[in-house]
């Protein structure tokens, strides 16, 4: 399948670079869930979930006006070792990367498999969350930029997506800069098949797109990076996507405030350890047009570490979520082969929650 920067733009016959700098934010065995995070301040689904005539998907749990769902309290909890959730009723699409003789199986499920010379799948015990095999990507030492992906076009477009992975950075994995290194849901953002629009603004009618990842811009910051979302929305500051902390913090011009709304609650920003296995989960849910009605959440071991209401992802409802991928991109990589394993994906309409036993 296409070999290309999914982060960079076309622009004849030359790829060139997304021009996101420092300056621009832009063990099958039991795994120990205790003191793991540092705070610092595929399968489509059989049931139903992506069938229902007219179904935009995700309607939230029954809890309390604005509360979204935590701990082991979605999907996963009804299907002990994600056993058989492919073909629960809210799931469109699952993984575990059981199925796969080597990577280049990977588009028998998934659409494209981006620099699949650098996709990998490993049968080494320590590298993999469940079940006999998982999904490494890495990106080589090298001054280039380089990225690569696993991504899944959605057969009916949605409103409303959550996306849950296991993932694993390596012990040795050293990225300071420009690095999308988690998962992504987005509105329009691939044209004419699957060419990337970095560097375009979104404008409420073109694209939005929602990256759950890591950011590092400088040395006393922890690998692999602070908890945040990477965004291109109608309301960002520059021609790139901005930056979502938990705190409320907002990159790039981190002085000016954004307005989440009064039900925001700041948290604390925090850095997931290397060489230690989380629950991912990201939602993403398309506002009413006209309305900032729009929220972005983030999840890791199935707690509540980042929550963006009151956004405006778009202008129109013909607007929405037509994709998802996981990914490792890294605009320079010289420190170091980076590697991330990932494992245990699962995509539904409603909170999925982190593996149960």
């Amino acid at each position: 399948m296409t070999q290309v920067c999914r982060w960079c733009a076309l622009l004849a016959v030359v790829w060139t670079s997304c021009s996101e700098t420092t300056s621009r934010p832009g063990d099958a065995a039991t795994v120990d869930r205790s003191a793991r995070v540092e705070v610092l301040a595929g399968r489509e689904g059989t049931g139903g979930g992506d069938q229902a005539a007219g179904d935009r998907g995700g309607a939230l749990p029954d809890l309390p006006p604005g509360a979204l769902p935590e701990g082991n309290s979605g999907i996963a909890s009804k299907h002990k070792g994600d056993v058989g959730i492919a073909a629960d009723p809210a799931v469109i699409f699952a993984d575990d990367f059981e199925g796969y003789a080597s990577a280049a199986g990977l588009t028998s499920k998934w659409d494209n498999a981006f620099q699949n010379g650098h996709l990998t799948i490993v049968t080494q015990a320590a590298n993999i969350y469940r079940g006999a095999k998982a999904l490494q990507l890495d990106v080589p030492q090298q001054s280039g930029e380089m990225s690569n992906a696993v991504a899944k076009k959605l057969t009916k477009e949605r409103d409303v997506l959550f996306l849950r992975y296991y993932s694993k950075f390596d012990t040795g994995f050293d990225v300071m800069g420009s690095s999308h290194n988690g998962a992504t849901i987005s509105a329009h953002y691939f044209i004419n098949g699957w060419q990337a629009t970095p560097g375009v603004p979104a404008n409420g009618t073109n694209k939005f797109l929602v990256a759950y990842e890591h950011w590092r811009d400088d040395a006393a910051t922890a690998n692999p990076g602070k908890v945040n979302v990477y965004t291109y929305h109608p309301d960002q500051r520059s021609e790139w996507g901005d930056h979502f902390f938990p705190t409320g913090l907002v990159m790039p011009n981190t002085s000016l405030p954004f307005d989440f709304g009064s039900s925001f609650v700041a948290r604390p920003d925090l850095v997931p350890k290397l060489g230690q296995w989380y629950s991912y989960e990201l939602m993403v849910k398309a506002n009413t047009p006209g309305q900032h009605d729009g929220r972005i959440a983030c999840w890791l071991d199935g707690k509540l570490v980042a929550d963006f209401p009151n956004l405006r992802l778009r202008d129109v409802a013909t607007l929405s979520i037509d994709e998802f991928d996981l990914s490792l991109h890294v605009k320079s990589n010289t420190a170091g082969v980076a590697k991330k394993w990932i494992d245990n994906v699962v995509v539904a309409s409603s909170y999925i929650g982190p593996l149960v036993d």
